[in-house]
């Protein structure tokens, strides 16, 4: 079912979303407040899109030019709309294409941040797929894997643009190899944690497109207290 939901707590941004397949989640919102955005970030790529959470609140923080790219025409659809009632058909544009084609449509070193909340699981014989197909390829590597995203990278970021990422920490080495293979250098690096005393499950990393060495790991970031309630860092993110 389609609904029409407030984005968070921010003031008169609207998100569309189906209950049936998924809404966006928090995941979404760490990653577009830990990117950094500067005077020099003019254009901004979203990778993996889905129902444009990472490019709307990027809105808030930019006036930059942003581009979400979404495989599925049933979520492109939902974040089309997304877009067309806040008005920001002028700041944000949608592309309804696997990721790997964007690489024809742009020119080398086009853009100064990239981000991308992809799909985490690798598909192999153990993997437990989603009933639907629309949840299968939002949540595992269907169409496109962690090589794809930094082949990408590696071509449409200016030099010393950045690319940040939010994953699952089991896959970090794998990320961090990546990464070096494509000449992009990790520079930042923070562990999220359900709450105090939890195992870690969420990361979220960037890195810079020959960046010099040097990595900072940021200190951890607790979600929720021992009630399950959001902690007051968390609660800002949504406002």
């Amino acid at each position: 079912m389609e609904v029409e939901n407030n984005l968070l707590n921010y003031k008169k941004l609207k998100i569309i979303q189906n209950t049936d397949w998924f809404a966006f989640s928090l995941d979404s919102v760490l990653l577009a407040n830990f990117v950094k955005i500067n005077k020099n970030t003019k254009n901004i790529l979203d990778l993996c899109t889905g129902n444009a959470p990472v490019p709307l609140i990027l809105s808030t923080k930019t006036n930059s030019k942003i581009v979400g790219v979404e495989l599925q025409k049933e979520i492109y659809d939902m974040a089309k709309k997304s877009i067309t009632i806040n008005k920001l058909d002028g700041k944000i544009e949608l592309l309804n294409m696997d990721i790997k084609d964007v690489t024809n449509i742009y020119d080398t070193d086009t853009f100064d941040l990239i981000t991308c909340n992809p799909p985490y699981f690798k598909i192999n014989d153990k993997s437990k797929l989603n009933d639907s197909d629309i949840k299968t390829v939002a949540r595992h590597e269907v169409h496109m894997n962690l090589s794809d995203v930094f082949k990408i990278s590696k071509k449409l970021l200016k030099n010393n643009g950045s690319i940040a990422m939010v994953h699952r920490p089991e896959r970090l080495i794998e990320i961090i190899e990546e990464m070096k293979k494509n000449n992009i250098e990790p520079k930042r690096l923070q562990f999220i944690y359900p709450k105090l005393n939890s195992e870690c499950n969420t990361i979220l990393i960037e890195g810079t497109k020959n960046g010099n060495p040097g990595l900072k790991i940021l200190s951890p970031l607790y979600v929720h207290d021992d009630n399950g309630n959001y902690l007051e860092k968390i609660k800002k993110m949504f406002e």
